[in-house]
C-alpha cells in the first residue's frame, strides 16, 4: 500500500518548516562556532602576550567571583557552558596572594570589591579572614567598598580599616540557620516507600525521606554547632568593629523597629550601628580608592588584579624550588565522595587513590598533607581511599590530614588514620555514622495497575527488585550489614584515635562537632590552617627544605578548551536558560535530583552528612 500524496499546502508549509528549521539550525552552528573561535584566540592571546609588569607602589585588587571553593571544577560539560558555568575561586589563590602582598613592598594597600563573591561556609571565612588580619597587622592599610553587603561579604568587610557603603546599599546580616526540604508527603503522594537502615541517634541525613520536619535529636545537635559557629561570627566581627558584646544581635533583633525610625534607610541605619564608616556614591568610592592607593595618571588607581599577582608570585616560587629536592605532595580531596572515576570537585574513590598511588611511586615526596573538604558520601569508595592512605603509611611515608570546612563521615573515615590530624575550629566533622536507603515502587506500579509476581528458589533470590515490597528478611541483612560497617567505623577511628571502640561511640552516632569541640575530645589533633599541617608533615618527615607539589588529575584537551571557555566567555548569561524554569522549582527540585544523583555507592551503603555544608 503506497503513502497517500501530501496536499499541496502542506507541501508548500512543510517546505516553509523545513527551510526555517535548517536556517536556524546554521544560525546556531555559525553562532557556537564564532564563539569557540573568539574564545580560542582570545586565550592564545592570552598564553603568548607577556603581562604588564608590576607597579613598583600599587594596590592589590581582591575581587572573588562566586563561591569560595578548595578545588575548581576543571572540567565543566558543554551544557554546563551553555547553562552558564557557576563562577568559583580558589581559596588557596586568595590565601596565597593576601599573604605574598603582606611582605610585598610593591604593595602599598589591599583593596576588597565582594560585589561578586557568592555563598561559601564560614570555616572558608575564618580562613580568609585570618589572612587579611596578617595583612593588616603588617601596616598596610585595607579598604573595601561595595552597594551591598551579605553576611559572608560583611563578614570579610569587618577585617577592613575602611568600610565605604552606597547610600543606597545595606548590610544584610541575619544569622545563621539550617533548613532542608523535606519529601515525606511528595513520597507518599507518588506511593514510593523508602526503607531506610541507619546507626546513630544523631544520623540525620535520611531524616527528609521519612518525615515532614526536623526531629527533636537533629535540632539538638544542631543546634549546638550553629550557635557555635555563630558566636565565633559575632564575636569576631564585634571585635574588629569595636562594637560592645551583643551589638550584632542587637542590630538585627531590632531591625525591624529601627528601619522604621530610619524611614527604611537602610544604608543608615548600618552607618548608626557602626557596621560601616562612611556612605559614599560611586564617584565618591573611586575618589577614596585614588587617595588610598595613588593616582595612575589615567584618571584611575595604581592597582595589580589577583590573577596577575598570582602569576608573579608563583614564578618567584618556582625560582625559589628550583634546587629543592625533597617535596611534601598535597593532594585535594574536595566534595562528595562517590565510586568510580570523577572530576575535580567531587571526590571519586577510584580517582582519588589513582592519585594517593603516585606519592608512592616518587622517591623525592617525603611526607603527604591531604586536604579534606568533605561531607561524605559512598562507604566503599571511602573504604578505597582510606586503604591507599595505610599503603603510604606502610611505606614510611607520613600522612597529615588538614580539614577544611568538613571532613565529616566519610570525611571523617578517610581521614581517621592519618599520623596527625588538623582542623579548624570552625571546621564541622565527627557525623561517624552509616545509612542505606533503598526505594521500592510496588504501590505507584500498583496504581498504574502493573503488578510483579513470579517464583525464586530462596527467601532472598530477587531482593532488590524496585517492583516488589521489602521483605522482613532483607530488611534484616541490611540492617546487620550496616551494624556491621558502624562496628568497623568505630573500630577504624579507635586505632587511629589510640582509644576503644565504647570511647568512640560516645562521641559517634552520627553527632557533628566543631573543629574545637572535636579536638577536646581527641578526634583531632591540633587546631591550624593548612599551612599548619604542611609545616607538621615536614616535621614528621624529618625535612627542612622541601617544595610543595600539588597533585591533581592532568585535563585532557577537550576538558582545557571547556575551561578556557568558561573562563572567557559567559555563553549561560547570553542564553539565560535557567531563566526558563522558575526559581521555586529550582530550589525545591535540586536538593532532591542532587541527593539521588549522589546516590552510587555499589552496595547502597553511605557515610554521608547531610546537615553540613553553607549556612
Amino acid at each position: 500500500m503506497t503513502d497517500k500524496p501530501k496536499g499541496i499546502f502542506r507541501r508548500f508549509f512543510g517546505f516553509i518548516g523545513n527551510t526555517l528549521l535548517g536556517l536556524l539550525k546554521s544560525i546556531a552552528r555559525l553562532l557556537i562556532s564564532a564563539v569557540v573561535i573568539i574564545t580560542v584566540a582570545v586565550v592564545l592571546i592570552a598564553l603568548f602576550t607577556r603581562p604588564e609588569p608590576i607597579p613598583e607602589s600599587a594596590a592589590l585588587v581582591i575581587a572573588p567571583q562566586g563561591s569560595i571553593v578548595e578545588q575548581l571544577n576543571r572540567s565543566p560539560s558543554p551544557m554546563a557552558l551553555l547553562a552558564g558555568q557557576p563562577k568559583e575561586t580558589r581559596l588557596s589563590d586568595l590565601l596565597g596572594s593576601i599573604r605574598a602582598a603582606a611582605k610585598d613592598e610593591r604593595i602599598n594597600s589591599l583593596i576588597l570589591n565582594l560585589d561578586g563573591m557568592s555563598g561559601t561556609s564560614f570555616n572558608k571565612l575564618s580562613d580568609i579572614g585570618d589572612a587579611l588580619q596578617e595583612f593588616r597587622d603588617s601596616g598596610k592599610p585595607i579598604t573595601v567598598a561595595g552597594d551591598n553587603f551579605n553576611q559572608g561579604q560583611y563578614f570579610l568587610a569587618s577585617h577592613a580599616d575602611r568600610i565605604l557603603l552606597n547610600p543606597f546599599g545595606a548590610v544584610e546580616v541575619m544569622g545563621f540557620a539550617r533548613y532542608r526540604p523535606y519529601f515525606k508527603d511528595a513520597l507518599d503522594k507518588l506511593k514510593i516507600n523508602v526503607h531506610v537502615f541507619k546507626v546513630g541517634s544523631f544520623k540525620d541525613a535520611v531524616e527528609p525521606f521519612l518525615r515532614n520536619d526536623m526531629s527533636e535529636a537533629s535540632k539538638l545537635h544542631n543546634s549546638e554547632w550553629l550557635n557555635l559557629l555563630w558566636a565565633d561570627y559575632t564575636s569576631r566581627v564585634e571585635s574588629l568593629r569595636g562594637l560592645p558584646k551583643g551589638a550584632l544581635n542587637g542590630f538585627i533583633n531590632a531591625m525591624d523597629s529601627e528601619l522604621q525610625q530610619h524611614n527604611g534607610d537602610t544604608a543608615k541605619l548600618a552607618l548608626e550601628n557602626g557596621l560601616v564608616d562612611q556612605l559614599a556614591t560611586s564617584q565618591q568610592m573611586h575618589d577614596a580608592l585614588v587617595e588610598l592607593a595613588g593616582d595612575d595618571g589615567n584618571g584611575g588607581y595604581r592597582q595589580v588584579g589577583m590573577k596577575r599577582y598570582l602569576q608573579d608570585i608563583f614564578a618567584q616560587r618556582e625560582a625559589d624550588n628550583m634546587f629543592k629536592e625533597d617535596k611534601v605532595a598535597l593532594v585535594v580531596a574536595s566534595g562528595e565522595i562517590l565510586d568510580g572515576e570523577q572530576p575535580a570537585g567531587k571526590i571519586g574513590g577510584d580517582s582519588l587513590a589513582e592519585l594517593l598511588s603516585q606519592v608512592r611511586d616518587d622517591p623525592a615526596i617525603k611526607a603527604l598533607v591531604l586536604r579534606v573538604d568533605s561531607p561524605g558520601g559512598s562507604a566503599y569508595a571511602s573504604e578505597v581511599i582510606r586503604q591507599e592512605i595505610l599503603q603510604i603509611k606502610a611505606q614510611g611515608i607520613p600522612v597529615v590530614i588538614s580539614m577544611g570546612s568538613l571532613a565529616a563521615s566519610g570525611g571523617y573515615w578517610i581521614s581517621a588514620n592519618a599520623d596527625q590530624i588538623w582542623a579548624s575550629p570552625t571546621t564541622l566533622t565527627g557525623s561517624i555514622g552509616v545509612f542505606g536507603m533503598i526505594p521500592t515502587f510496588e504501590n505507584s506500579f500498583a496504581e498504574l495497575g502493573i503488578s510483579s509476581d513470579g517464583i525464586a528458589t530462596t527467601e532472598l533470590a530477587g531482593f532488590g527488585n524496585p517492583t516488589r515490597p521489602m521483605s522482613e528478611k532483607g530488611a534484616a541483612v541490611i540492617q546487620s550489614a550496616i551494624d556491621g560497617i558502624y562496628q568497623k567505623f568505630l573500630t577504624l577511628v579507635a586505632e587511629g584515635r589510640n582509644s576503644s571502640s565504647e570511647e568512640v561511640h560516645k562521641v559517634a552516632q552520627g553527632r557533628v562537632w566543631t573543629g574545637a569541640k572535636a579536638k577536646q575530645l581527641g578526634l583531632v589533633d591540633e587546631l591550624g590552617n593548612l599551612k599548619d599541617a604542611i609545616v607538621a608533615a615536614a616535621k614528621l618527615a624529618d625535612i627542612s627544605e622541601y617544595k610543595v607539589e600539588l597533585i591533581q588529575q592532568p585535563l585532557s584537551f577537550q576538558e582545557a578548551l571547556m575551561l578556557g571557555l568558561t573562563e572567557n566567555v559567559d555563553l549561560g548569561q547570553w542564553l539565560n536558560i535557567d531563566s526558563l524554569i522558575p526559581q521555586s522549582i529550582q530550589q525545591t527540585a535540586n536538593p532532591l535530583v542532587e541527593a539521588l544523583n549522589d546516590l552510587n555507592d555499589p552496595k547502597g551503603y553511605y557515610l554521608r552528612c547531610y546537615e553540613c555544608g553553607e549556612l
